[in-house]
């Protein structure tokens, strides 16, 4: 994909996030470092530095997301500084410890391409809030612990706790040069935002350092000053230890990588979370869209090139990223020269890169530890229904800092899975219930079946159900539907708010089909989705379980509607009253005129057509001038409303005795729908020119028809009047 143009704004967003990213950047070096000896620091500020650079350079051309900054980050630091921590710890030596660190990031950076390649970039930004709270709550304190010592000046050796009850091994240079730093960070913003808080913190740092060194000269000398980073060496020197690195790679076994499979899938985890959670600010930011799937591509190659150099691994950054939109940033091109710069820097500042306080990184990670740390959880203790909540971030925590952040990585998967399926058990599964005696389809039935449908519709119910039916809510369902078999032949499950069905909700299904064939009775199913966000096609699902089997207990139909059209249907005809007999109706059969002389009635008869329709027909259709009222004799039609050329909304049916098409008969405007004939009909039709000449010899006749239509209308507005009602109770 070709980039645009660079524009001003990028040079200058990429030069802000430069100087915001590279502090930090040489602060998470040396923290990883750390562990391996205080001659490492400077190494792994270069490893920071070049982490800025090849992230810089590749992740914003690959990725494509318009002024999204990468660089290393406090995630990654956590996860490496505590790899070398405890490799250390278990006895490994040094080089290996080094190449090490380097695989971890490049397997990182290869599981980000395969997450991208596999398109899961979706799924990771759905990981649950408390779970992600909890775990970046924790890189904050781990990253806070780590750096405490460093503060206050202890040697390395000596862990959060034991430096704190060990005054006498502070230094107080280093806690001077550290509260500086922490001061102007934290009040700089205040001041001016031009210039960013890390920079202007750094700078006094160094500048509270030389001052103290201008009353002890022993902090000018450079050579084994355990108070700042340190040479970081020319090269020839990196060139020669970096082949030493990878020809090293040669002696890497299974075992070794069985080492790192664990903290590589975490941090690559991590780093996917991170730069997802920024590419969706940045989206509400600037009212664009990112494409996760590729980010996630182009946020591993930067990676696994930042490894093969020997820089640390990063992600999607939020504060670089925001200071380089408020600077003017609007494509890729900004992200790039945050790199080029970063390397420029190096290369010019080299020199005084050496000389940058080790407290003053610490303090500068502190602060941004303490701004990690989700605060506003805490709210969740406030409400019985988020105390869990809480209880989930708390354990995610407390693993990270007593177990490790690996562990709390394994803790925090097991919790977003209980968290699922926590929120899909406490979720009710029925969203509405209501008798066959309360709603009706949109068949048009006369006041005599509505009579009996009101009589003897609760022998059936329907059940909508909502969202996942799975072992978890089996129970519930059953539940929900055991009093309901007991006293109704008919149980329509409206499935439209359905999202999965398993094999366990499956299961229990068959049961209850089965424990209504052994009451003659019927399990009926509406609306199965062909659609889901799982890809699952519900209705092609049923059909292989054989939840529905010809003639069996279980019926399937398209939509709601159809199903209690036919359920109504079986009532009305164990009733004796099914509409659509064989034979077609005579006049004086229709409800609007039974009652009426037959004589006069033949005299209508007699000026009104009868006209005949085979099923599909289109009798009359929207927009059509005509004044007719339509009245069946025999067949049914239906009445529909176009919504496109191929789509149209199904308002209501009109059976045998029935009539349609009384809006234009009664105002004299162009036809609202269209109406079609569901089955082979036959209609009377009664124009309104024809029944004016009629009423001037039978008044009578006209006006009982005229209250014959009043009183059939109001008896339907009635009925859908109670129909509402019940829906919204």
């Amino acid at each position: 994909m070709k980039l645009p143009k660079p524009e001003a704004g990028d040079f200058w967003g990429g030069l802000a996030a430069m100087l915001v990213a590279l502090p930090s950047a040489i602060a998470f070096g040396v923290t990883i470092y750390s562990p391996l000896g205080a001659s490492y620091a400077a190494q792994g500020a270069l490893a920071g530095i070049l982490g800025v650079t090849a992230l810089g350079l590749i992740a914003p051309v690959l990725g494509g997301t318009n002024r999204l900054i990468t660089a290393p980050c406090a995630p990654a630091a956590a996860v490496l500084a505590a790899f070398a921590l405890e490799s250390m710890h278990n006895g490994g030596d040094l080089p290996t410890v080094i190449l090490m660190l380097s695989v971890l990031g490049l397997m990182a950076g290869l599981l980000q391409i395969f997450f991208g390649t596999v398109r899961l970039g979706r799924l990771i930004e759905y990981m649950p809030y408390p779970v992600v709270s909890g775990y970046l709550s924790g890189v904050g304190l781990y990253i806070i612990a780590g750096q405490v010592p460093k503060f206050l000046g202890a040697p390395k050796e000596m862990h959060f706790w034991e430096s704190l009850a060990s005054p006498a091994a502070w230094q107080w240079q280093g806690m001077v040069v550290g509260a500086v730093t922490i001061a102007v960070m934290l009040g700089a913003p205040r001041i001016t935002k031009l210039v960013p808080a890390a920079i202007l913190g750094l700078l006094a740092g160094v500048l509270a350092y030389f001052g103290l060194g201008l009353a002890d000269p022993a902090l000018l000398t450079l050579e084994g000053n355990k108070f700042v980073v340190g040479s970081l060496g020319g090269g020839g020197s990196f060139t020669d230890a970096m082949a030493g690195r990878w020809y090293a790679m040669g002696g890497i076994g299974l075992e070794q990588i069985k080492l790192v499979a664990v903290p590589a899938l975490t941090l690559a985890v991590l780093l996917s979370i991170d730069t997802l959670k920024t590419c969706v600010v940045l989206d509400a930011l600037t009212r664009s869209r990112h494409k996760s799937n590729r980010e996630l591509i182009g946020q591993g190659i930067g990676n696994v090139a930042s490894a093969v150099i020997g820089g640390i691994p990063g992600a999607g950054t939020m504060g670089a990223t925001l200071v380089n939109i408020s600077s003017g940033a609007v494509s890729r091109y900004s992200g790039v020269f945050e790199g080029v710069l970063a390397l420029v820097a190096f290369l010019v500042l080299g020199a005084m890169i050496s000389w940058v306080p080790v407290a003053a990184l610490a303090a500068i990670l502190m602060v941004i530890g303490v701004r990690m740390i989700d605060r506003h959880s805490f709210q969740f203790l406030k409400q019985r229904s988020t105390i869990l909540d809480f209880a989930v971030i708390a354990a995610v925590v407390t693993t990270a800092l007593t177990v490790s952040l690996i562990a709390a990585s394994g803790v925090g998967i097991v919790l977003a899975i209980f968290l699922f399926v926590r929120e899909q058990i406490g979720g009710a599964v029925v969203r509405h219930k209501v008798g066959c005696n309360e709603t009706f389809s949109k068949r048009v039935r006369t006041h005599e079946e509505m009579e009996i449908l009101v009589a003897r519709g609760g022998c059936g119910v329907v059940i909508e159900l909502q969202g996942s039916l799975f072992f978890g809510t089996t129970n519930q369902l059953y539940t929900a539907l055991e009093p309901e078999l007991k006293t109704r032949d008919y149980v329509i499950l409206d499935m439209r708010r359905v999202q999965s069905v398993d094999v366990t909700a499956a299961h229990l299904l068959e049961q209850v089909r089965d424990m209504m064939a052994d009451k003659n009775g019927f399990l009926i199913y509406s609306h199965l989705p062909t659609n889901l966000p799982s890809g699952q096609d519900m209705k092609q699902y049923f059909d292989q379980i054989g939840l529905a089997p010809h003639k069996s207990a279980a019926r399937v139909f398209d939509e709601l509607d159809e199903a209690l059209e036919w359920v109504e249907g079986r009532i009305l005809k164990d009733s004796i009253c099914e509409l659509g007999e064989q034979e077609a109706l005579a006049l004086s059969e229709i409800e609007l005129f039974k009652g009426r002389k037959a004589e006069t009635l033949a005299a209508l008869e007699q000026s009104m057509e009868k006209r005949s329709s085979k099923a599909g027909d289109k009798i009359f259709k929207r927009g059509d001038t005509g004044d007719e009222l339509f009245l069946i004799r025999k067949g049914a039609v239906r009445i529909m409303l176009p919504i496109s050329e191929k789509q149209s909304h199904h308002l209501g049916t009109f059976g045998q005795g029935s009539f349609f098409g009384e809006m234009a008969f009664l105002d004299g405007d162009a036809r609202s729908a269209d109406a079609v004939a569901f089955s082979d009909t036959e209609l009377y039709v009664l124009s309104r020119k024809t029944f004016d000449a009629v009423a001037e010899e039978h008044k009578k006749l006209a006006l009982g028809l005229m209250e014959g239509l009043a009183s059939v209308l109001a008896s339907r507005l009635r009925y859908t009047n109670a129909e509402l009602r019940v829906l919204e109770s």
